[in-house]
């Protein structure tokens, strides 16, 4: 290990111990472009190249590589002649067929630490298919970008369970993939054949930069460490009809629509002085989705401490502000969105409705935060069993 590198992933723990276990294992491989070791070697050919009989692969959203934009069902595909079965889409969680040619599915996906984020559901999913079919199940764990320590947001109402967030978790849930996987197959009784490789080496409180590993976006909008940061509150514009910055070269940092007055905005936000960030003025035009063409105004996140920084509660009080200053103009986005047909796409990312109706009302939503910090001390008390770091 280098003098910078202080983490070894679940992936390099795999390498270096633990492969004369799957010689003899058919293995069904879920990953995508960010399942890679601290040389940035690619988990599929690694494992071929050890001799580990891959007959199977399976994607997340965005597809093996990456490349599709959020919301876009993905095709089945072929890698090097193995069959490559999309997760998102129709099918979400794979078949009796699908797992016939596998005795074992290993899982490495870099997760960002927010509930919204689809691939710790797409985990869960392929974990009960597995539990279902008599297979094993293997998370290779990694870094929880945003550290493991600080838990955010409410804990999500079942009855607002969706794809953005399928069991009760805050926002901002605190924990690794690995750490979520021991929880929903013991905690919640799913009762795989479930084994997790840890890290080594990682501690709670580190931020991905502390860990000494590349970064690569887990996802096309995740460019960076920067981006997972602000995306526990950020990801929440997505259930309005207000641009999330995708389309330009810092989504999720930057928001807006082209009826904003960005000076304006940005004087209302300033005026607030809200710990740990900045907010910048700006433009932007997006090159796709929301406002494709369009020139936007709006603002940006610098985050200037981000142990005091709350992000999802400033991004409530920023649509608060942006509510108040164009109330003929902000809308809340239609369903459907993430599968979801019925239920507002903002109250399934905020995991209910409560939040949504008090800023309808006009009622500051900093009421709500002692509300979700006791459910998030209740959480912290659950999670406890299942923690595999200090």
């Amino acid at each position: 290990m280098s003098l910078m590198q202080k983490v070894l992933t679940g992936l390099d723990v795999l390498l270096q111990k633990h492969l004369t276990d799957l010689r003899k294992t058919r293995v069904g491989l879920l990953c995508h472009q960010a399942s890679v070791d601290v040389k940035l070697r690619h988990i599929f050919p690694l494992l071929k190249h050890h001799g580990i009989p891959v007959t199977t692969l399976f994607a997340p959203e965005h597809g093996l590589w990456g490349t599709a934009q959020d919301q876009i069902a993905i095709a089945t595909t072929k890698q090097e002649r193995i069959p490559v079965h999309s997760l998102y889409g129709d099918r979400r969680a794979p078949t009796e067929e699908l797992l016939s040619n596998i005795d074992a599915m290993v899982c490495d996906l870099q997760d960002v630490g927010s509930r919204y984020y689809t691939f710790i559901w797409t985990m869960a999913l392929a974990m009960q298919a597995c539990a279902k079919f008599g297979k094993k199940f293997i998370v290779l764990d990694r870094p929880n970008p945003i550290n493991g320590v600080t838990l955010e947001g409410p804990v999500l109402d079942p009855h607002f369970a969706s794809f953005v967030g399928l069991y009760p978790v805050p926002v901002r849930h605190g924990m690794t993939i690995g750490e979520i996987a021991l929880w929903i197959n013991e905690g919640l009784g799913v009762g795989a054949d479930l084994r997790v490789i840890p890290m080594k080496g990682w501690k709670r409180s580190m931020y991905f930069e502390e860990t000494g590993l590349p970064w690569v976006l887990p996802s096309p909008n995740m460019p960076t460490v920067e981006t997972a940061v602000v995306y526990p509150g950020t990801c929440l514009v997505e259930g309005t009809q207000l641009s999330e910055g995708r389309g330009t070269t810092h989504p999720f940092e930057m928001l807006g629509a082209p009826y904003i007055d960005p000076d304006a905005l940005h004087v209302a936000l300033q005026a607030m002085n809200l710990p740990g960030v900045l907010f910048r003025a700006c433009r932007f035009e997006p090159t796709f989705h929301k406002y494709w063409g369009e020139s936007c105004g709006g603002i940006q996140l610098h985050v200037t401490d981000r142990k005091r920084f709350k992000p999802f509660l400033v991004m409530l009080q920023v649509l608060q502000t942006i509510r108040e200053l164009y109330p003929n103009q902000f809308v809340w986005r239609p369903p459907p969105y993430e599968y979801e047909t019925e239920k507002f796409p903002f109250d399934i990312l905020c995991g209910t409705d409560q939040i949504r109706k008090i800023m309808e009302s006009g009622r500051a939503v900093t009421e709500l935060e002692t509300r979700w910090q006791t459910s998030c001390t209740g959480f912290a008390q659950e999670r406890k069993p299942f923690l595999l770091y200090n």
